[in-house]
């Protein structure tokens, strides 16, 4: 738990704004997902969880995606909302993410899709956004509202990877609930 309260500790300083005095065990409260690399689904890949002390949290997954696709996700990872989110709360995506290896040397990738999403079909998205992932590790940011309520484990965060034949390493997901 250490690890996962330094993580929020750090997502803290990066997500609050200027002069907030929040606390880690008050943002640990708004977290509605497990962050833990191991908890999370993968779709489209043999994906396994490592040790990284570069990382918030010290572990990370490490993805392998096999090549590009028209339909990105296909090779995903997802993370389940684990508690109830109300019509107009307030939701933070944030993930520590890199790209370990790119497709003929290159250094960065575009992940087009990035956000909260009904876990079941039709996989309606609640709020996305593209963010390009380099050689080193960096905290991403995606934020959005809920557009109606949503019960316990009818959302998911979700991570779209099939850009290009590459390996993705993506450390701690947290979705925040801020509320209204």
């Amino acid at each position: 738990m250490k690890g996962w309260i330094l993580a929020a500790a750090g997502l803290l300083a990066a997500v609050a704004p200027a002069g907030a005095q929040e606390g880690a065990d008050d943002l640990l409260s708004k977290i509605v997902n497990s962050p833990a690399p191991a908890s999370y689904r993968v779709d489209g890949a043999r994906a396994s969880v490592r040790n990284d002390d570069t990382v918030q949290g010290g572990k990370a997954l490490r993805i392998p995606v096999a090549g590009k696709s028209d339909k990105s996700w296909t090779t995903s990872i997802a993370s389940a909302i684990g508690k109830p989110v109300k019509k107009g709360d307030a939701l933070i995506l944030a993930f520590w993410a890199k790209l370990t290896k790119g497709e003929a040397g290159v250094a960065s990738a575009s992940l087009p899709f990035n956000g909260v999403q009904l876990a079941a079909d039709p996989y309606t998205p609640v709020f996305s956004g593209a963010v390009t992932i380099g050689p080193e590790w960096k905290m991403y940011e995606v934020k959005g509202r809920a557009d109606r309520d949503y019960q316990a484990g009818m959302l998911n965060a979700t991570l779209h990877l099939a850009t290009g034949k590459q390996t993705i390493d993506v450390g701690p997901v947290f979705v925040l609930n801020v509320g209204q």
